[in-house]
């Protein structure tokens, strides 16, 4: 312990550096665990499609929607999203609504974005399309 106040002294901006990335850490995971957008697994994803009429909501561009995507999924792009809204979501407002991008990192965005417009049950595929395919999942072209 003494050598470790003895470094955390001699080495002030290191010692600071370090306490920094702790504290974001812990500040992202009780964001993460706190935000009513769930991430989901490709298992979870299934199961809500399956059992409660859940709606995959592919935002990836449409030449990427039509090369392959979820079964079922409907696809959205940003550009139409920032054009309507979610307009065309309406009919679905109380199901499960998972987001499905590339690789699970754009999805964040719209589905907070759903939240806000009133979409109570919003999740986040985790690992986004690249997850799904990766678990040799069924997709389908169109």
């Amino acid at each position: 312990m003494e050598q470790f106040i003895t470094f955390a002294t001699n080495n002030n901006m290191l010692s600071a550096a370090w306490v920094a990335l702790v504290v974001a850490i812990i500040v992202i995971t009780i964001r993460i665990q706190m935000s009513p957008i769930k991430q989901i697994s490709t298992q979870e994803l299934t199961f809500l499609m399956n059992r409660e009429e859940g709606v995959a909501l592919d935002i990836r561009s449409e030449k990427d929607f039509n090369t392959n995507h979820i079964l079922d999924a409907v696809g959205l792009t940003n550009e139409k999203i920032t054009k309507n809204g979610f307009a065309s979501l309406e009919k679905h407002k109380e199901n499960p609504i998972i987001v499905v991008c590339s690789a699970g990192i754009s999805a964040v965005k719209v589905a907070n974005d759903l939240h806000k417009a009133g979409f109570s049950r919003v999740s986040v595929l985790k690992g986004g399309m690249g997850a799904w395919t990766g678990a040799n999942l069924p997709v389908t072209k169109r």
